[in-house]
């Protein structure tokens, strides 16, 4: 019995993983049963799929009480609600300040454990379920589990996708971060294995927690996503996702790009760099400033079409955030780069040190991590040199590495583990 709100087609990398394991989980002698939220629409698959009701979350029923739009972002609209009174309007700034750490506890989906719990006993009387997997986030996933395994005392493997109270973003003050941790023990400690996508994560949880099994599975990609297709006739760089000023913020690259124009060592005439996602006001005003729009273009698109433009790029771009801590995180960004099998240039604002992007790109040889300008400069010459000689940039990843990190090998490691908990 997998316990999770992301799935898909909810979109999320938690769906991505979930999904993925969904699917292979059979081949190595599983059946899946899948227990989330009430989905979009209906995912075809070799699983049972239970749906519990559609909840509303915390924040969507306030800002409704409060006459706020619930589809729009909260604090946007603080300011600009003309059909607020002047008293709500008050509540509304000090719930935009502080009602996330008191009212959300202990995420947004804290009102799902109800009917999940009910669910998952009908779940389990009209099956024979062997393990349960629970994945966060939302940490009310494993609440749901901690409940179903002490009712029917099976064995279960809690996943971590972000960690719990560890988390080196946790956004809450220190008074519920105290609180919070030690819910997460007494939630966790009835769990027989934790599992996390990084050893570095996996050691970090190894500090907090007692159980034997602490283990570190990373995300992967399906291959069965991606078809091959031409390369584009430009020199393409492609980002997909969402962008963050100043912590996945790809302006150094930009400026990299800006100066080896201006002094000819590249042709502005066939370079492309390309924005996939959610709209990022700040970079496009930077384009603009620096007269850049013949070379960068964004633009808005979903999951499927993202993964097309991927794999016909020239060089894939991935920004990792800029924090020490980072060194143990993988975007999983990173592995639809390794299915789209086309180089992946990596940068941060800073150099984080050894990392794990860092000795993936080295294990599989699929691009750089680069920090510094210079480097970042280095980098897109070589790159650029290769294609103007032969027309495009080529690919030196290695085939066994990379097929290490796909979603049959992620789920034949949880088949493993559920194997060991049982026993």
């Amino acid at each position: 019995l997998i316990i999770t709100h992301f799935f898909p087609p909810r979109p999320g990398i938690g769906s991505v993983r979930l999904g993925g394991l969904a699917k292979y989980l059979p081949e190595f002698g599983w059946h899946p049963i899948v227990l989330t939220s009430k989905l979009p629409y209906k995912p075809e698959g070799n699983f049972t799929l239970v749906e519990t009701p559609a909840f509303e979350d915390t924040f969507t029923k306030w800002k409704r009480r409060l006459g706020a739009d619930p589809q729009r972002g909260f604090k946007e609209q603080i300011g600009s609600l003309e059909n607020i009174e002047s008293r709500k309007s008050k509540i509304a700034s000090r719930f935009a300040q502080f009602g996330k750490g008191i009212l959300a506890y202990p995420d947004f989906a804290h009102s799902w454990y109800t009917a999940a719990c009910e669910y998952a006993t009908i779940a389990i009387q009209s099956n024979q379920v062997d393990v349960l997997l629970s994945s966060s986030h939302p940490v009310t996933a494993h609440l749901i589990a901690n409940t179903i395994k002490k009712k029917y005392a099976l064995p279960w493997v809690a996943d971590l996708r972000d960690l719990w109270t560890q988390n080196h973003y946790y956004p809450y003050g220190i008074l519920r971060k105290t609180i919070e941790r030690q819910l997460e023990l007494r939630t966790l400690q009835e769990a027989d294995a934790l599992v996390t996508v990084s050893e570095p994560l996996a050691e970090t949880l190894r500090h907090l927690h007692k159980q034997e099994q602490i283990l570190s599975i990373t995300n992967g990609f399906d291959p069965d996503d991606y078809t091959a297709l031409p390369l584009t006739k430009e020199f393409t760089i492609t980002y997909t996702g969402q962008l963050h000023e100043g912590k996945r913020d790809p302006r150094a690259l930009l400026a990299v790009i800006l100066e080896l124009i201006d002094s000819k060592r590249i042709d502005e005439s066939r370079v492309r760099i390309r924005f996939f996602g959610p709209k990022a006001s700040w970079l496009e005003n930077f384009v603009k400033e620096k007269n850049m729009e013949s070379v960068v273009s964004f633009e808005s698109v979903d999951r499927a079409t993202a993964l097309k433009k991927q794999a016909e790029s020239q060089i894939l771009l991935l920004l990792n955030w800029d924090h020490p801590d980072e060194k143990g995180v993988y975007t999983g960004k990173l592995f639809e780069y390794l299915g789209a099998r086309r180089p992946i240039i990596a940068t941060s604002g800073s150099n984080v040190g050894d990392n794990v992007v860092q000795r993936l790109l080295k294990e599989t040889h699929s691009g750089y991590f680069v920090s510094e300008p210079d480097d970042i400069k280095k980098i897109i010459l070589h790159y650029y040199n290769d294609y103007e000689t032969t027309g495009s940039v080529m690919y030196k990843g290695k085939q066994g590495q990379i097929e290490m990190y796909t979603h049959h090998e992620m789920t034949k490691k949880f088949s493993e583990l559920f194997e060991t908990v049982i026993r």
